[in-house]
């Protein structure tokens, strides 16, 4: 695994963590506020691995596919990362 995979599960584990917490919270009928400031935090790290795995397939898999002479990969590789893209600014 690389060091990028690396980081990116490290955030995933953090929110997987954090979501529980969230969780206990709202069970325990705690503070809104203070719930709404753990969801964020976790929003931003999945955010944060959002952009750790996109710029890990632009650098590996999305590279590799650009430079190969097949048009219709480019162009399906092309369409996977505006599906992404547009799927992540909803």
């Amino acid at each position: 695994m690389t060091i990028s995979k690396e980081k990116t599960l490290i955030n995933f584990k953090k929110a997987q963590s954090l979501i529980s917490k969230i969780i206990k919270m709202v069970e325990g009928n705690e503070y809104c506020i203070n719930i709404m400031q753990q969801n964020l935090a976790t929003i931003g790290l999945l955010k944060s691995a959002h952009q750790m795995l996109m710029e890990n397939h632009f650098n590996t898999c999305f590279k590799t596919a650009m430079e190969v002479k097949n048009e219709k990969k480019k162009q399906e590789m092309i369409q996977e990362i505006l599906k992404v893209t547009k799927l992540f600014n909803k």
